[in-house]
């Protein structure tokens, strides 16, 4: 399978009808870079055309599962559409990096084969995003998670605030994406963005083998069938949603904050918001 060659940002194994795909990065926390965003869609891809995988669990090296979006290594993707009298040109460019980015998400929700998120320690912004295009999540006990883009001055516009809505409510996601607080995982369970919780990372990634295997037992076209059925309804609104996100962010994106907060995060300091 080709989901098996050297990737930078993934290890891929597959045994006994399971895939585990891992984050591993290269940047810290298995934070999401070129490499991710290039790379993702293809893995998914292979995974889904190969009729040995049934079933993928998705986890991150390290102590965390990742701290979202790269920002300085994707800072420059940023550059022309922040530059000065940057009109239809640069954000022609930036609307079709968000769809492509966009894209690469999707291609995990797409994959017929349920996938499991498996989170310990940190699940950042992107990484949120990157979840919620799974069937389903567990966490360890000391996973964290946040929908964390507006304290970088950024609509989420990966598929947080596409997908959310169906999985823990209209009122938790808007609570989470308008402060950009951080929860546990007791709270992340009680609001039912993960399924349950285990004691450590182990755990946790052993629960969703467990359960993937489960899976992997029955009947593949079954499977595929209720995928299908179940994604469906809300196959629309999902789309919709990440197609209007895109143009916002195209049009509303370039600010004075974002510049703001990029800086910050460079110079690792608090940003200071104006609404500019």
């Amino acid at each position: 399978m080709s989901a098996e060659k050297s990737w930078n940002a993934f290890t891929v194994e597959t045994k006994a009808n399971v895939a585990q795909v891992t984050l591993i990065g290269p940047g810290k926390g298995n934070a999401m870079g070129p490499d991710f965003w290039q790379e993702l869609p293809e893995i998914f891809a292979a995974l889904d055309a190969d009729p040995e995988v049934r079933a993928v669990v998705l986890a991150g090296s390290g102590k965390h599962f990742s701290f979202g979006l790269d920002l300085p290594a994707m800072s420059g993707e940023f550059g022309a559409v922040l530059a000065d009298k940057a009109q239809a040109g640069p954000r022609t460019k930036f609307h079709e990096m968000i769809k492509r980015m966009q894209a690469s998400i999707n291609a995990v929700a797409d994959c017929r084969k349920p996938v499991i998120a498996a989170v310990h320690g940190w699940c950042i912004g992107g990484g949120v995003d990157l979840i919620t295009a799974a069937d389903f999540r567990y966490a360890s006990t000391d996973a964290k998670f946040s929908v964390r883009e507006v304290k970088v001055a950024i609509v989420a516009d990966m598929g947080s605030l596409a997908r959310l809505p169906a999985i823990i409510g209209d009122g938790h996601l808007r609570e989470l994406a308008l402060t950009g607080k951080d929860i546990d995982s007791g709270t992340a369970e009680k609001i039912g963005l993960v399924n349950a919780v285990y004691e450590d990372a182990e755990s946790v990634l052993a629960a969703a083998h467990e359960t993937a295997a489960q899976i992997a037992a029955n009947p593949p076209l079954v499977v595929h069938g209720i995928k299908d059925v179940l994604d469906h309804s809300r196959s629309a609104a999902v789309g919709d949603s990440l197609r209007y996100v895109a143009a916002w962010n195209a049009a509303f994106l370039p600010s004075q904050d974002l510049t703001e907060a990029i800086s910050a995060v460079f110079e690792k300091r608090p940003p200071e918001f104006k609404g500019e």
